[in-house]
């Protein structure tokens, strides 16, 4: 992979907390140097192209384009990171208590163990896994459903700096582009496909997060449910994705970087 995205180790800041003013002026402040990367060529260069051609063509159809026609994304930061042992964790934006203090949990743990925490940047969930990570002084990715140049919420916009200035931060969405609700889902995929796993902390059955449980499935990536998901009577989705090939259920930390990676 090329070595052109600020690849170089940079020391660790700390995590600002969430709704903390960004920039002098509390806007968000973009990064200056965005780079493009061919969708396919950085999955190979990772390790991770490993779904078929269907699957690249859906990816294709919901990320922009160069003049071949072939999907890039957009990234500010180390994008060596992605050449690591990574792990999404994901879930409602709207997340109780308990998800929360079980997301951040988990982002501190798998950082410890070495594994980059990629998340999507919304509230909830998200906040809590990339922020636990990063006070345990590793490394994240964070995908996020607008162009770089925005910070959606708002409220995670110092994050989001943070972020690009000492981990990495993608989009496949260029500059200047409307934002749609269709981006979300596009992004989910996208998580996916750059994720050895995505880890689903919390969700109801009407959770965007079940775009990307889907996604797993269709890339040939693991699927793995938190517990307390699969024992919640209310909810009806696990069921649908337990039993299937590369879905588990997180029992705890060790055990799933043993499924995942064999420890």
């Amino acid at each position: 992979m090329a070595d052109d995205a600020g690849g170089q180790r940079r020391s660790a800041r700390s995590v600002p907390a969430a709704g903390a003013s960004a920039g002098r002026s509390g806007r968000y402040v973009p990064p200056s140097d965005v780079h493009a990367y061919p969708l396919t060529g950085l999955l190979e260069a990772i390790g991770r192209n490993t779904f078929a051609e269907r699957q690249m063509s859906m990816l294709n159809a919901v990320a922009d384009t160069d003049e071949a026609g072939a999907a890039r994304v957009f990234y500010a930061g180390n994008i060596h990171l992605l050449e690591g042992r990574c792990i999404a964790v994901i879930g409602a934006r709207k997340a109780t208590e308990m998800g929360r203090r079980r997301a951040r949990q988990l982002g501190r743990q798998l950082a410890q163990a070495g594994v980059v925490v990629v998340s999507g940047l919304a509230e909830g969930i998200d906040t809590e896994a990339l922020s636990g990570a990063m006070e345990a002084g590793g490394k994240v990715v964070a995908v996020i459903g607008t162009p770089i140049d925005q910070a959606y919420p708002a409220k995670n916009k110092a994050l989001q700096e943070a972020i690009y200035r000492d981990h990495l931060l993608i989009s496949q969405f260029p500059i200047g582009a409307r934002v749609f609700p269709s981006n979300f889902p596009a992004r989910n995929r996208t998580m996916a496909a750059i994720s050895d796993a995505s880890v689903v902390i919390e969700a109801s059955d009407t959770s965007g997060t079940l775009h990307q449980a889907a996604e797993c499935q269709k890339l040939g990536r693991w699927l793995v449910i938190a517990k307390s998901v699969k024992d919640d009577p209310a909810l009806t989705w696990p069921a649908k994705f337990i039993g299937k090939p590369m879905t588990t259920i997180l029992e705890s930390t060790p055990q799933l970087l043993a499924t995942i990676y064999g420890e």
